[in-house]
């Protein structure tokens, strides 16, 4: 894969991203760090306190408990949402022409939800990797190889 002159790269999970602007060229990325976004852990019992609900079956009266709320599950969806808004009104203003998505498969799935139509075709390729937590250089070495 080639990463083009001014190509967007963002690399992201459901708690970071890092928007990188490609100043090199097809044959030599040179990435600079344009963004980064955070979104600070909390704690469970700060996003919610709501014990598991419980239904009732109307044909025989069995209660049975539901699911319990994965609020930590919810928190990177929206942290997500966020960042394809942002994306989208990169791609919007002119600013990245072309974007590479790199991100764990779940942290993809739930972007894929909430592209535009424009960013959506502003996207280039989509690669499922988790290199968040890697220095920008390290970052290019293991981009050039994919």
């Amino acid at each position: 894969m080639k990463i083009g002159h001014s190509d967007w790269i963002v690399v992201c999970d459901g708690r970071k991203a890092i928007l990188l602007e490609n100043e090199g060229d097809e044959m030599l990325a040179k990435l600079a760090t344009r963004e980064v976004h955070e979104q600070k852990e909390e704690p469970t019992r700060n996003l919610g306190t709501d014990k598991p609900g419980r239904f009732a079956e109307m044909a025989t009266g069995v209660r049975s408990a539901t699911e319990p709320t994965d609020f930590h599950d919810q928190e990177e969806t929206a942290f997500l949402g966020r960042l394809s808004a942002r994306l989208d009104a990169l791609v919007k203003s002119g600013e990245a022409h072309h974007v590479v998505i790199v991100a764990p498969p779940r942290a993809l799935g739930a972007l894929r939800k909430s592209y535009s139509s424009a960013l959506r075709h502003a996207i280039r390729a989509e690669i499922d990797h988790d290199l968040v937590h890697l220095p920008v250089a390290e970052i290019e070495a293991r981009l050039s190889k994919v």
